[in-house]
């Protein structure tokens, strides 16, 4: 292993193409402007250069590629993200400091997210920030898109073509006139999947000819509209809007009809609407990017609906107010609801700079979940409210130390108030940064974790999830200290951390005899199919710790090299009512060790054309489960090649080739046990990139882009 791969986080890359990420602006952690070397929350930063030399094909890829701290499962549901061993309950993920909306305590569909509009990803971990609620408890991905503010028009074009006929497209249209700015974006992500093995674990045999895929067939589009009005110079106001849809086919082979095939695929359609505004308060003018009071005010309604698309003729489960009731045929073409999860949210925040260094931040939100789900919730429908405000105070008594506090105050329907306090500190002695963090979570429990009960069959076995009303809400400690050195060319640091949750909602397996009475009836199969429980669960305690390193290094300003190294353990136990006793549980999916290291080299040979080159690896230690096996450790390699081949005043071009997992690494465990990784083995990429632009940027003023301010 090379030395580079030893430790670091892209967070601390220095910027390739200018050498200056001291100069690295960052908002998440405080939701008010640092340089990225004084932020008084640890924050990690895959910068604009990061992004474009790396050339990820998704928010996945990039994740998984440049930090060292995340892990995911594609799966047909999304994303199964996992952040220092705490899943996708635990991590909120924002854009433009507004939470994306997805399946209630389950996957994030990140292909909602444009990886060619992303000007940036700032990684705070824990919940080490007043100003966000209960998703936080394992830590907060903020992705910051790109600004466009020339004056005129701007269309660009990103066609990005694979193998396995993986399609990634991409169009802009901007304009501005006036006081008015408008942005349009399109994007569409297509992949004919792919099959790794021909393997499967079935009926307590292994069949050699499944034709199940390890990563199915997926088309999905999304169109967005941001409009903004800037009526005078203190005030910025905007709407925006979008819709995405994606259908995921699924393989229908009836030869081994007890195996995981299908007679539907799934059909996704999600909405969202958003309207609000910015207004600078009190004093003089100022000169653009001074402090100054600020109030913004939002309000947002999202829609997440999935359904069953069927593909031939169907018997379903028919339900009426969340009880079985008959049998229902379904016919090719028809669609039939599975879950409508639909969310409002309010929200109101000033930060005020105040006499004596002090800063305040304060704030209040209001949250409203409906979910509508015949077929999985008891009752057939649910809802749940969350209110909360709080507060944050950055105080600087010196110029060497920075104290911030806060505290937030919880009201959830069902489980009442609660108060979370938060303190974080930093210390500056010369080049070196010394930060410390305490903070508390809390979190209720989701209406699937409550209510939602489903069947999975999987091989030899079927799986009952169950939901839990009996279930308490989950608390956090959060600890963590950070040792950093930086100057212009070099960085290291090293971070420490413990989060103890206790109440902890996990699965489990239970006992048979907690299955409902009638509940048998959705099982799918013989009597011969051994039926597994799982139910959510309170863990009496649980634990997850770890260490960071991270280094990078600009070696000249053509050559950059760095790498990410995070060490991970983590401890649960849930009482077996069975026994009467503790029991101690794998939390799902948790590896000891995950690595990733990159080179960057660029050099410009001409007004006409510049060169970039990013060898890059990444690579993890064996994954744990409680059911189904382990994931097999894995260490995969990547080139990226960029070719900018000049430009005029309107026009601009660049074109991207390059090969993922270079030695062709496959992991051919027998579905449906777990996998280290679902690559496909050795697969090329062509990108091509094409922008227009007429007009000149606009100079800035008092108020900046509302992107450029929020959290």
């Amino acid at each position: 292993m090379l030395a580079f791969m030893a430790c670091a986080t892209v967070s601390l890359a220095q910027d390739v193409l200018q050498g200056d990420s001291l100069q690295e602006v960052v908002v998440t952690g405080t939701g008010t402007r640092h340089l990225l070397k004084n932020t008084p929350v640890q924050t990690e930063v895959i910068s604009r250069q990061m992004l474009a030399s790396y050339g990820g094909k998704s928010l996945e890829d990039i994740l998984s590629g440049l930090t060292a701290s995340f892990a995911f499962n594609e799966g047909d549901m999304g994303s199964q993200t996992q952040l220092n061993g705490l899943g996708n309950n635990y991590i909120l993920i924002l854009v433009d400091g507004k939470r994306i909306h997805g399946d209630v305590g389950g996957e994030n569909d990140l292909g909602l997210i444009d990886p060619h509009n992303i000007e940036r990803i700032e990684i705070v971990k824990g919940a080490q920030s007043a100003l966000y609620g209960s998703d936080a408890m394992a830590g907060v991905i903020n992705i910051i898109t790109k600004r466009h503010d020339t004056e005129g028009w701007l269309v660009e074009n990103s066609t990005r073509y694979g193998s396995h006929n993986d399609l990634r497209q991409h169009n802009g249209v901007g304009l501005r006139w006036g006081q008015w700015q408008s942005y349009t974006n399109f994007q569409l992500q297509h992949t004919d999947g792919w099959q790794n093995t021909t393997n499967e674990y079935t009926e307590a045999k292994m069949i050699t000819d499944t034709r199940n895929h390890t990563v199915n067939k997926y088309t999905n589009w999304q169109i967005a509209e941001r409009l903004t009005y800037t009526p005078t110079k203190d005030m910025e106001l905007y709407a925006d809007g979008s819709y995405y849809t994606k259908r995921i086919y699924r393989p229908t082979d009836g030869r081994h009809p007890s195996c995981d095939v299908y007679t539907y695929d799934l059909k996704y359609r999600n909405a969202s609407a958003a309207a609000g505004g910015k207004w600078y308060v009190g004093g003089e003018q100022p000169e653009a990017g001074s402090k100054r009071n600020v109030v913004t005010l939002d309000v947002s309604w999202d829609r997440h609906a999935y359904y069953y698309a069927f593909t031939d003729t169907t018997l379903e489960d028919g339900y009426y107010r969340g009880q079985f009731t008959h049998y229902y045929p379904y016919f090719t073409g028809q669609t039939n609801l599975q879950s409508d999860q639909q969310r409002t949210m309010a929200n109101a925040k000033g930060v005020f700079y105040l006499p004596h260094d002090h800063t305040l931040n304060v704030g209040a939100e209001y949250r409203y979940d409906y979910l509508k789900a015949p077929m999985r919730v008891n009752g057939g429908k649910a809802d749940d409210w969350t209110a909360a405000v709080y507060a944050q105070d950055e105080f600087d008594p010196f110029s060497w130390l920075n104290i911030t506090a806060g505290v937030r105050l919880i009201d959830n329907n069902a489980f009442g108030l609660h108060v979370t306090p938060k303190l974080s500190t930093m210390v500056s002695v010369g080049n070196w940064r010394l930060r410390a963090g305490w903070s508390q979570g809390f979190k209720s429990p989701t209406t699937k974790e409550l209510g939602y009960h489903y069947v999975k069959q999987m091989g030899a076995n079927t799986y009952y999830y169950m939901g839990n009303t009996k279930l308490d809400a989950q608390t956090s400690n959060y600890w963590s200290a950070n040792v950093e050195y930086r100057t212009d060319r070099f960085t290291c640091s090293v971070t420490g951390y413990v989060n103890r949750l206790d109440n902890m909602i996990t699965l489990v397996n239970v006992p048979v005899s907690e299955i409902p009475p009638g509940a048998t009836s959705a099982f799918a199969g013989d009597g011969s199919t051994n039926i597994i429980p799982r139910m959510y669960k309170n863990a009496e305690d649980a634990k997850t710790y770890g260490v960071d390193m991270n280094l990078s290094c600009n070696i000249s300003k053509e050559l950059t090299l760095g790498g990410n190294y995070s060490y991970l353990d983590t401890k649960a136990n849930v009482y077996n009512t069975t026994h009467g006793v503790l029991h101690e549980v794998v939390i799902d999916g948790m590896a000891h060790h995950k690595w990733n290291g990159f080179v960057t080299w660029s050099h410009r040979f001409s007004d006409s054309y510049r060169l970039g080159l990013n060898l890059s690896t990444r690579g993890s230690s064996r994954r744990y489960y409680e059911n189904d096996g382990d994931g097999k450790a894995y260490q995969l390699w990547r080139l990226n090649t960029t070719h900018d081949l000049g430009h005029s005043k309107l026009a601009s071009y660049r074109v991207e080739l390059g090969v993922d997992n270079i030695f062709n690494y496959k992991d051919t465990t027998p579905r449906p046990y777990h996998l280290g990784t679902t690559s496909p083995g050795t697969t090329l990429y062509a990108t091509l990139t094409v922008k227009f632009n007429k007009g000149k940027r606009v100079k800035a003023s008092a108020v900046r882009s509302m992107k450029e301010d929020e959290e």
